[in-house]
């Protein structure tokens, strides 16, 4: 059974004399160790399966380890609690319901029935959702729950206004629940400690059924996690933990990598082992992530190694922009495909969501197959679907099919009943949905647009976007919401900028006619949906657990990775770094670094320094190639602007494209030409490279 394992591995299945902390590195076969020692416990040391509680972190993750498991014990496995946090305490729940006060009948409730209850009892309390977002409510009262914090204790922190109303709100929330019959997600990490604390003697019973615990990925764990592991622990102490205190990375998620740090502390007649050997990189590249995380003040110190040789050098390449960062990748994944290299061994890493935009687009138009792991493709978010649907409604009031859905989004209460009428009316009158509607809030929304149509009259697309965020309330939504999820968003609304300053910049024109035409080719073109042979494009964060032969980390610049939200922060900065870790240990073959001089992100361009992490490696791992032009095998991009030119009305003016035309009309940014037929009157930044005053 122990066969083919190294002698740190073994000693970690071999050991069971007590608490025992594995650090496991990237890539050293923690999963293998893990389920090993389970099927050592149960052949060699003659433990029951039943004594046996193993917990991971997702429902994938437990399936794989029962599978393991049962390859090394066959039908014995099953007998062996193997499961996720969650589904351990809604075990521990259905057996004892009844000392908490619930009936046997108790019903889940998931995220959206929460939001749906707290919603209720805003309007209820008469609070305001706009000021007391319903969202930012359930998340702030779902992370009191994993810290542990009951509404009367957090009574005692609320120190303004806002917090005295999340208070009240988490009260009645909590009451909601408890008269429903009914328990939210986060209940069941919750209770089974509330009735531990409460019971000595089931909590007794528990410890007694699981004498021997196991836990993966412990540099995970949150608050509530971190406590009912240890009372259940806490009688035999037999508690087996793995994990990386170097990948813990989701602190956004309320996890506590200090859990892992003090194991030692709570366990003071502990053992560590140390897994460092490594068998998924090169030696160049583990050199390279040890380099970035000893950089890490607050971690338990080791060094992955590996034998499978020196391999290649991280390829370094430094570009002027991101246009050309996503042409040197397409590049890049060109030369490795037509050396053999699957598609689907190729994976490009990046920090933020709204950074495979331009990746997206390069992919498309070189017709590479891809696909975004763990999101949607760009211009597939809801966010920007809502965002062209607007766009298109300001430009087509009888677009119906964009009117139906933007008029509720944000929501502003307008419910079916009112749509339906606005319908009926339209079709009765052979009008648009849009000149159907007469009063009532639907009203309102008509003159939003309305003001919307009037500003984009004399305003660049990349001020019209600011405006339409502005005035819907698309942008005061996910702000009122602070949630992470909220944030990517908020990112991706933000970054559609880019695209219209990019369009701007390289037609020169100030035509959302044209703009939608462009984009709408974009977003249409086939995905690849069917096909498996793709480059996978994904955030850092999305890749942890995953491993390809050929990974290019993009973005590589202060402000982007590390994130500009984490320099003022040193712990944030040292999730930053781990970040950085992980995403250099997905490389199994070659690592590519990439970064550029400027970058336009959230339509805004700006000069970037290298990033730290990438100065924190030894330069003799890294191939520095002298800098060339590659973009003679794509189209070359224009520089777009000249000095300004002081047009007035009436002045003769020459486009490349459009030819001679007369000035009608000058803003600061702007100029109104008309030109001879077929191109009529067109709005031109004044600014732009191809216009030439006569």
């Amino acid at each position: 059974m122990i066969e083919g394992l190294n002698d740190k591995q073994k000693e970690a299945v071999l050991y069971n004399d007590g608490p025992l902390l594995i650090l496991a590195g990237a890539g050293s076969g923690k999963t293998k160790v893990l389920t090993t020692k389970i099927a050592y416990l149960i052949e060699n040391a003659q433990v029951s399966p039943y004594s046996i509680l193993a917990i991971t972190f997702t429902n994938k993750a437990a399936k794989e380890m029962k599978e393991r498991v049962f390859n090394l014990i066959g039908t014995m496995a099953k007998y062996i609690q193997i499961s996720t946090f969650h589904s351990f305490g809604l075990k521990v729940l259905r057996e004892n319901y009844n000392f908490l006060g619930y009936d046997a009948n108790f019903t889940i409730i998931d995220s959206e029935d929460s939001l749906t209850i707290i919603k209720k009892i805003l309007k209820n309390m008469e609070f305001d959702p706009k000021i007391y977002n319903p969202r930012a409510m359930r998340n702030k009262i779902s992370s009191c729950k994993n810290e542990m914090i009951t509404p009367e204790e957090y009574k005692k922190f609320a120190a303004s206004e806002y917090e005295e109303v999340v208070q009240k709100v988490y009260t009645r929330y909590e009451k909601t629940l408890k008269e429903n019959n009914s328990v939210d997600f986060d209940d069941l990490l919750l209770l089974p400690i509330q009735l531990f604390k409460e019971h000595e003697q089931i909590l007794e019973m528990y410890q007694d059924r699981y004498k021997y615990i196991l836990i993966d990925e412990y540099q995970d764990t949150n608050e509530a996690q971190y406590i009912l592991t240890k009372m259940i622990s806490n009688k035999y102490r037999n508690i087996f933990c793995v994990g990386d205190n170097d990948q813990a990375i989701y602190g956004f998620r309320g996890a506590n990598y200090k859990n892992i740090l003090n194991f030692e502390r709570d366990y003071p007649d502990s053992k560590t082992i140390l897994l460092e050997e490594n068998y998924r990189s090169t030696k160049t590249i583990l050199d390279a992530a040890n380099c970035v995380i000893r950089n890490n003040k607050n971690r338990k110190e080791k060094n992955l190694w590996s034998k499978k040789g020196e391999g290649e050098k991280i390829t370094y390449h430094k570009v002027n922009d991101e246009k050309e960062e996503a042409r040197y990748v397409v590049h890049e994944v060109k030369k490795l495909k037509s050396k053999g290299i699957s598609y689907e061994d190729m994976a490009i890493l990046y920090r933020t969501n709204a950074q495979s935009r331009n990746l997206e687009e390069a992919f498309l138009q070189e017709n590479i197959p891809y696909r975004v792991v763990g999101s949607f493709y760009f211009y597939s978010r809801k966010e920007i679907k809502d965002l062209i649907a607007y766009l298109r409604l300001i430009h087509n009031p009888k677009d119906n099919v964009s009117f139906l859905r933007v008029i509720n989004t944000p929501k502003r209460g307008i419910g079916l009943k009112t749509i339906q009428n606005i319908i009926d009316k339209a079709e009765k009158n052979h009008i648009s949905y849009y000149e159907a509607i007469e009063g009532g809030k639907e009203l309102e929304f008509k003159e939003k647009v309305e003001q919307l149509r009037n500003f984009s009259l004399n305003a660049t697309l990349t001020q019209l976007i600011d405006k339409t965020l502005e005035i819907t309330g698309l942008k005061q939504e996910l702000e009122s919401e602070k949630s992470l999820e909220a944030d990517i968003r908020l990112e991706n609304l933000e970054e559609f900028k880019s695209i219209t300053r990019a369009f701007e910049e390289r037609e020169g024109l100030v035509s959302l006619e044209d703009f939608l035409l462009e984009i709408s080719l974009i977003s249409d073109v086939e995905e690849y949906k069917e096909e498996t042979n793709r480059v996978s494009l994904m955030t850092v964060h999305a890749v942890k657990g995953l491993e390809f032969n050929y990974v290019f980390l993009v973005g590589m610049e202060e402000g982007i990775f590390p994130h500009i939200n984490s320099m003022m922060d040193n712990a944030e900065l040292e999730e930053e770094r781990r970040l950085c870790y992980v995403a250099i240990t997905r490389a199994k073959e070659k690592l590519y670094i990439v970064n550029a001089r400027s970058r336009m992100l959230f339509g805004q361009s700006q000069v970037n320094l290298p990033s730290r992490f990438v100065r924190e490696i030894d330069k003799n791992l890294m191939d520095i190639p002298i800098e060339k032009d590659i973009s003679k095998e794509f189209v070359k991009e224009d520089k777009f602007y000249e000095e300004e030119v002081d047009y007035q009305e009436n002045d003769y003016v020459y486009h490349d494209v459009f030819g001679q035309g007369r000035v009608l009309d000058v803003t600061d940014t702007l100029v109104t030409i008309a030109f001879k037929h077929p191109y009529g009157i067109r709005k031109l930044m004044k600014n732009h490279k191809a216009l030439k005053k006569v």
